[in-house]
């Protein structure tokens, strides 16, 4: 099912996701006067307004993380404990951005204690009951939220470059359904999030079984008729199994709320400019108007 001019359009934005890949992106050492870092920034708003130019939402809302502690590495100490500290010079732009979101009139959506992926699931599946959701991220994790009226839009390299998936192209390209992004994770964990699944277990096998048993439940009521080794794997990891699938699986009732009413997309306020141009980024008001 498309959206139609009919039906609110709703833009979900993975915040923190578009500025780390907006600093990695930017050469230019763009700064202010007093030497305070914008580069980031900078690129953040050319990717939201490109998306905002692609996908013509008539209502904007902006999902970010509240810090690295969250129920997820009360489970696992391990989770997310692989990644090195942010870069100094994009620290200072954590807030900053937000501060411009905000200018713009964006509503900014956290909690402490989730992670922007949970507030995003939370949101995005209660707005899609008024309208069809369009969740802006890299995170192929969002992929499980899919339905269909919740499409995840991943950024590739460049500008304006996306894959879209809905239902069918999510089968097409993956193989799986949304909910198996969940039991894929489980099986073969995520090493960008530092989780392990089964250890031996890849993708590929990971593939294979869930084409045939569905999920990790239906697997693991046939561990008969699986290879020996296969089997093995498993049962030497079951505490491990069950404990990357929760750690995989997007929660759906954050205590978080944005209202259609107050993500709603005009235009710039006059406030905006002023910031904008305070911060040196008046030019790119110019790609949305």
């Amino acid at each position: 099912m498309q959206a139609t001019d009919q039906q609110p359009k709703i833009l979900i934005v993975d915040g923190m996701a578009l500025l780390f890949r907006a600093y990695f992106a930017q050469a230019y050492p763009r700064r202010l006067a007093d030497g305070t870092p914008t580069n980031a920034i900078f690129g953040f708003l050319q990717y939201l307004f490109d998306a905002m130019t692609e996908f013509k939402p008539s209502h904007v809302l902006c999902c970010w993380d509240m810090g690295s502690k969250t129920f997820r590495s009360e489970l696992y100490d391990g989770y997310k404990a692989n990644r090195p500290d942010a870069p100094d010079d994009l620290v200072p732009q954590f807030s900053l951005v937000k501060d411009i979101v905000a200018a713009l009139g964006i509503p900014n959506v956290g909690m402490p204690g989730y992670e922007a992926d949970d507030c995003i699931g939370t949101l995005s599946t209660r707005l899609s009951s008024q309208g069809h959701v369009y969740v802006l991220s890299g995170d192929h994790d969002l992929l499980q939220l899919v339905s269909e009226r919740i499409h995840v839009v991943i950024m590739k390299k460049g500008r304006s470059n996306y894959c879209v998936y809905d239902l069918d192209y999510l089968k097409e390209d993956k193989g799986l359904l949304p909910f198996q992004i969940v039991e894929l994770k489980g099986l073969t964990g995520d090493t960008s999030d530092n989780y392990p699944g089964v250890k031996g277990i890849g993708e590929k096998t990971a593939l294979k079984l869930l084409l045939e048993y569905e999920n990790i439940d239906g697997i693991l009521a046939n561990l008969e008729g699986l290879s020996a080794s296969v089997r093995k794997k498993i049962e030497s990891d079951l505490e491990m199994l069950h404990l990357s699938r929760d750690l995989a699986r997007i929660r759906l009732d954050a205590p978080v709320d944005c209202e259609l009413t107050e993500c709603l997309w005009t235009a710039p306020p006059d406030t905006a400019y002023e910031v904008f141009e305070k911060y040196r980024l008046t030019p790119l008001l110019k790609l949305i108007g």
